[in-house]
């Protein structure tokens, strides 16, 4: 039997009548989304279950319904939030160094077994439906829109010219070690991940003007 208290934890339980927002604990929060994490990894996007995301969580359904209507909406918001956050992007004074630097982060990323997972699958889908098409294409444009900082950086500073193709830029950016990560499955080295950062300066700034 669900329990109506607030997201399941009697301590958090108040003497006076509160609002559904103040129900909504963050650790609760965090926890639902590493659920839906772990679950996706293992099962797919196609057979995630709300009531397995709450029992893998420590929670009831109620905590979970509270927050979200549909696992879409759970995925929405999960994916939103960790993608924009999981990699800074770095200000290190030098485009080469700030390449350098991001390539490092997103290899560490792409290492994680859930990424790994999860990433394949999510595009997957895409292509067998519509449902999350909505999300890949907002997360994509919210974390080229924090990414073309350090292009406009670079334009600033003269290291790049204002001509530059932002938008290949940013192709190139992640295209190499995302293929080879995700696509090809590969662990890169840390010699792997510096040649890829070496190349991936050079062919931008090689981008024709």
């Amino acid at each position: 039997m669900e329990r109506n208290s607030s997201d399941d934890n009697p301590a958090k339980k108040s003497r006076r009548k509160v609002s559904g927002a103040a129900l909504l604990q963050p650790s609760v929060t965090a926890a639902l989304h590493r659920a839906l994490f772990e679950e996706w990894a293992e099962t797919g996007y196609a057979v995630l279950r709300m009531d397995r995301i709450a029992k893998r969580a420590g929670v009831g359904k109620a905590a979970l319904y509270r927050r979200w209507k549909s696992k879409r909406e759970l995925a929405f918001e999960a994916v939103s939030a960790t993608a924009l956050t999981i990699t800074p992007i770095p200000d290190t004074g030098s485009f080469k160094d700030d390449v350098h630097a991001i390539t490092r982060a997103f290899a560490i990323v792409l290492r994680h077994p859930l990424v790994r997972r999860i990433l394949p699958d999510l595009h997957a889908e895409r292509a067998r439906s519509d449902e999350l098409a909505d999300l890949i294409e907002q997360v994509t444009r919210d974390r080229r829109a924090q990414a073309i900082v350090l292009i406009e950086r670079a334009i600033k500073r003269g290291e790049l010219t204002e001509k530059t193709d932002r938008q290949l830029a940013l192709d190139l950016l992640i295209a190499p070690l995302y293929w080879s990560s995700i696509v090809q499955r590969r662990i890169a080295t840390k010699r792997e991940i510096n040649r890829i950062a070496k190349v991936v300066t050079a062919s931008i700034l090689c981008i024709p003007r």
